[in-house]
C-alpha cells in the first residue's frame, strides 16, 4: 500500500511539472504566448528545476571529471577556480560541450575568464572583476593585522546592489509620510536595514557607507517638510538629524554601522 501511494504521489508531481512547462507565458500587455521549451524567467518552478537539473548535469559531472577544481553554484550562476588561463580555457570548452549534450548553452555575454589580481599576481588581463550574488570581486587595497597595506582580490557590495537599495529607499516615499516620526520609521525599516548590513556588510564594510549616508539625506529632507522651523533649510535639517544621531546612536540600525565604524 505504501509503495502504491508513493507511485501515485510521484505521478501527480510529474503532472504538475508538465503543466508548468505547457502553461503559456503572459506578456505585459496581457497577451498569452505559447512556449515550446523551457520555463519563463522568474517562473515559480524555474529555480527548482534549474537546481535539480544542474545538480546532475553540472555538479556531479564536475565532481567526477574535475575533482581537483573547486567551484560554487547558486541556481545557474557558477564560479570555477582554475590555477591558470590554460586550465580555465580547457575547462570552459569542456563545460560548453557538456551543456550542449544536455541541450543547454552558456550565456556568452556573462561567461568570462577573470584574472584574480592581487599583490602576488601582478599581471594584467582583460577581465579583472566579476559580480556574484550581489558582490563585486576585484582587486582592493587591504590592511593586514600588522598594519601593512597590500592588494587583495576581495568582495564588496556591487554597484547594482547599491542601486537596488537606493531604489528601495525611494519606494518608501519618506518625504510624503509627514504623519510619522523618526521612531516610527525606525520600527518600520530597521529590520530591512539590518538585513542589508548582515548580508552586504560582511565584506569591505566601507562600500556601504555612502548608501546609508544617502538614507540620512532622505531623512533630513523629510524633516524639512515635517517641521516648519526646518522648512527650506536643508543644512539646519541635517544638523537637527545629526544631534538626534549623537543622542540616540542606536535608533536606526545603520547609524552605529555607517558612522561609528567610519569615525564620523
Amino acid at each position: 500500500m505504501r509503495a502504491v501511494r508513493k507511485h501515485t504521489d510521484c505521478k501527480w508531481v510529474l503532472l504538475y511539472i508538465e503543466r508548468w512547462f505547457k502553461a503559456p507565458a503572459q506578456l505585459q500587455d496581457g497577451t498569452l504566448l505559447d512556449r515550446r521549451k523551457g520555463t519563463p524567467q522568474g517562473g515559480v518552478v524555474s529555480a527548482l528545476l534549474a537546481n535539480l537539473f544542474l545538480h546532475y548535469a553540472l555538479d556531479r559531472w564536475m565532481e567526477r571529471h574535475f575533482p581537483e577544481i573547486p567551484f560554487e553554484r547558486y541556481a545557474d550562476d557558477v564560479i570555477c577556480h582554475c590555477v591558470s588561463e590554460k586550465q580555465a580555457k580547457f575547462l570552459l570548452a569542456r563545460i560548453k560541450r557538456r551543456l550542449a549534450e544536455c541541450r543547454l548553452e552558456l550565456n556568452l555575454q556573462k561567461t568570462k575568464i577573470v584574472y584574480c589580481k592581487c599583490s602576488y599576481r601582478k599581471g594584467n588581463y582583460a577581465n579583472e572583476s566579476f559580480d556574484f550574488l550581489g558582490f563585486t570581486f576585484r582587486p582592493r587595497l587591504s590592511r593586514s593585522r600588522k598594519g601593512q597595506y597590500f592588494v587583495n582580490f576581495s568582495p564588496a557590495v556591487s554597484n547594482k546592489a547599491t542601486k537596488a537599495i537606493r531604489q528601495e529607499i525611494r519606494n518608501w516615499n519618506l518625504h510624503r509620510r509627514t504623519d510619522k516620526s523618526l521612531e516610527d520609521f525606525a520600527c518600520m525599516f530597521n529590520p530591512i536595514i539590518r538585513g542589508w548590513i548582515n548580508y552586504y556588510g560582511g565584506y569591505y564594510k566601507s562600500a556601504l557607507y555612502r548608501t546609508f549616508w544617502h538614507l540620512d539625506r532622505v531623512l533630513s529632507r523629510w524633516a524639512s517638510r515635517k517641521y516648519k522651523r526646518l522648512r527650506g533649510r536643508q543644512r539646519r535639517s541635517q544638523q537637527w538629524l545629526r544631534r538626534i544621531r549623537n543622542c540616540q546612536p542606536r535608533l536606526f540600525a545603520h547609524w552605529s554601522f555607517a558612522y561609528a565604524l567610519a569615525g564620523r
